[in-house]
Protein backbone atom coordinates (compact mmCIF):
# COMPACT_ATOMS: atom_id res chain seq x y z
CA UNK A 1 0.00 0.00 0.00
CA UNK A 2 3.21 2.53 -0.51
CA UNK A 3 1.60 5.54 -2.01
CA UNK A 4 -1.83 5.34 -0.14
CA UNK A 5 -2.42 7.72 2.50
CA UNK A 6 -5.56 6.22 5.00
CA UNK A 7 -8.54 8.04 6.59
CA UNK A 8 -7.59 9.04 10.03
CA UNK A 9 -11.02 8.18 10.51
CA UNK A 10 -10.62 4.56 8.87
CA UNK A 11 -6.68 3.80 11.30
CA UNK A 12 -6.87 1.55 13.94
CA UNK A 13 -5.03 4.49 16.50
CA UNK A 14 -8.43 6.89 16.08
CA UNK A 15 -11.04 4.21 15.51
CA UNK A 16 -12.74 4.69 19.21
CA UNK A 17 -12.77 8.40 19.00
CA UNK A 18 -14.13 8.67 14.98
CA UNK A 19 -18.02 8.63 16.42
CA UNK A 20 -20.00 11.02 18.20
CA UNK A 21 -20.52 9.21 21.03
CA UNK A 22 -18.64 9.39 24.49
CA UNK A 23 -16.06 6.56 25.14
CA UNK A 24 -17.11 4.02 25.80
CA UNK A 25 -20.18 3.47 23.72
CA UNK A 26 -23.25 4.63 22.87
CA UNK A 27 -24.98 3.65 26.52
CA UNK A 28 -28.23 1.91 26.86
CA UNK A 29 -31.03 2.61 24.36
CA UNK A 30 -34.59 1.32 24.27
CA UNK A 31 -35.88 -0.56 21.23
CA UNK A 32 -39.02 1.37 21.05
CA UNK A 33 -37.60 4.18 20.50
CA UNK A 34 -35.38 2.89 17.60
CA UNK A 35 -37.53 2.74 13.99
CA UNK A 36 -35.43 0.65 11.48
CA UNK A 37 -35.75 2.21 7.90
CA UNK A 38 -33.94 0.86 4.95
CA UNK A 39 -34.21 2.68 1.28
CA UNK A 40 -35.47 -0.70 -0.22
CA UNK A 41 -38.42 -1.32 1.99
CA UNK A 42 -39.77 1.95 2.38
CA UNK A 43 -42.79 2.41 4.44
CA UNK A 44 -46.37 1.43 3.50
CA UNK A 45 -49.41 3.54 4.17
CA UNK A 46 -52.83 2.29 4.36
CA UNK A 47 -53.94 2.58 1.18
CA UNK A 48 -54.95 -0.68 -0.60
CA UNK A 49 -52.86 -0.59 -3.70
CA UNK A 50 -54.23 -3.24 -5.71
CA UNK A 51 -57.96 -2.38 -4.82
CA UNK A 52 -57.31 1.31 -6.59
CA UNK A 53 -55.67 -0.47 -9.51
CA UNK A 54 -58.55 -2.98 -9.95
CA UNK A 55 -60.91 0.05 -10.24
CA UNK A 56 -62.66 0.88 -13.74
CA UNK A 57 -62.80 3.92 -15.24
CA UNK A 58 -66.39 4.33 -14.98
CA UNK A 59 -66.03 3.28 -11.20
CA UNK A 60 -63.47 5.93 -10.85
CA UNK A 61 -65.86 8.70 -12.35
CA UNK A 62 -68.49 7.52 -10.18
CA UNK A 63 -66.32 7.94 -7.06
CA UNK A 64 -65.82 11.35 -8.30
CA UNK A 65 -69.35 11.99 -8.91
CA UNK A 66 -70.33 11.06 -5.13
CA UNK A 67 -67.60 13.30 -3.42
CA UNK A 68 -68.46 15.90 -2.46
CA UNK A 69 -64.46 17.39 -2.21
CA UNK A 70 -64.69 17.33 -5.72
CA UNK A 71 -66.21 19.82 -7.15
CA UNK A 72 -65.07 20.79 -10.88
CA UNK A 73 -63.30 24.01 -11.22
CA UNK A 74 -64.47 26.48 -13.98
CA UNK A 75 -61.82 29.48 -13.05
CA UNK A 76 -61.02 31.53 -16.32
CA UNK A 77 -57.15 32.59 -15.61
CA UNK A 78 -56.97 34.95 -18.70
CA UNK A 79 -56.82 37.87 -16.04
CA UNK A 80 -54.59 36.39 -13.33
CA UNK A 81 -51.63 37.93 -11.87
CA UNK A 82 -48.77 36.61 -10.66
CA UNK A 83 -47.54 38.26 -7.11
CA UNK A 84 -44.46 37.34 -5.96
CA UNK A 85 -44.33 37.79 -1.73
CA UNK A 86 -41.91 39.85 -0.55
CA UNK A 87 -38.72 38.72 1.25
CA UNK A 88 -39.11 37.41 4.38
CA UNK A 89 -36.23 38.31 7.21
CA UNK A 90 -35.22 36.59 9.83
CA UNK A 91 -35.03 39.05 13.16
CA UNK A 92 -35.59 38.40 17.11
CA UNK A 93 -38.52 40.11 18.26
CA UNK A 94 -39.60 40.51 22.18
CA UNK A 95 -43.68 40.46 22.55
CA UNK A 96 -45.63 39.94 25.17
CA UNK A 97 -46.39 36.91 26.18
CA UNK A 98 -50.03 36.94 26.20
CA UNK A 99 -49.71 38.29 22.50
CA UNK A 100 -47.95 35.69 21.27
CA UNK A 101 -50.33 32.97 23.29
CA UNK A 102 -53.29 34.22 21.68
CA UNK A 103 -51.17 33.98 18.00
CA UNK A 104 -50.23 30.43 18.43
CA UNK A 105 -53.94 29.14 19.67
CA UNK A 106 -55.07 30.50 16.52
CA UNK A 107 -53.32 27.39 14.70
CA UNK A 108 -50.41 26.85 13.11
CA UNK A 109 -49.14 30.24 11.04
CA UNK A 110 -49.27 32.54 13.79
CA UNK A 111 -45.87 34.17 12.15
CA UNK A 112 -47.80 34.98 9.20
CA UNK A 113 -50.69 35.85 10.77
CA UNK A 114 -48.96 38.15 12.55
CA UNK A 115 -46.84 39.91 10.10
CA UNK A 116 -50.14 40.62 8.43
CA UNK A 117 -51.56 42.35 10.91
CA UNK A 118 -47.92 44.70 11.29
CA UNK A 119 -48.24 44.88 7.41
CA UNK A 120 -52.20 46.20 8.21
CA UNK A 121 -51.02 48.67 10.46
CA UNK A 122 -47.99 49.79 8.05
CA UNK A 123 -50.50 50.51 5.26
CA UNK A 124 -52.88 52.05 7.34
CA UNK A 125 -50.11 54.59 8.54
CA UNK A 126 -49.48 54.86 5.11
CA UNK A 127 -52.52 56.21 3.98
CA UNK A 128 -52.67 58.36 6.80
CA UNK A 129 -50.02 60.13 6.10
CA UNK A 130 -51.10 60.43 2.29
CA UNK A 131 -54.23 62.14 3.00
CA UNK A 132 -52.15 64.77 5.33
CA UNK A 133 -50.27 65.44 2.96
CA UNK A 134 -53.00 65.94 0.00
Amino acid sequence: MAGKSQSPARSAKTAASAGSSPRGGRGKTRDRNITVVSRGAPRRGKTDWAAVDALTDEQIAEAVRNDPDAVPLNVDWSDAVLVIPPKKKAISIRVDEDVLDYFKTEGAGYQRRMNAVLRSYMEQRRKAKTKKRA
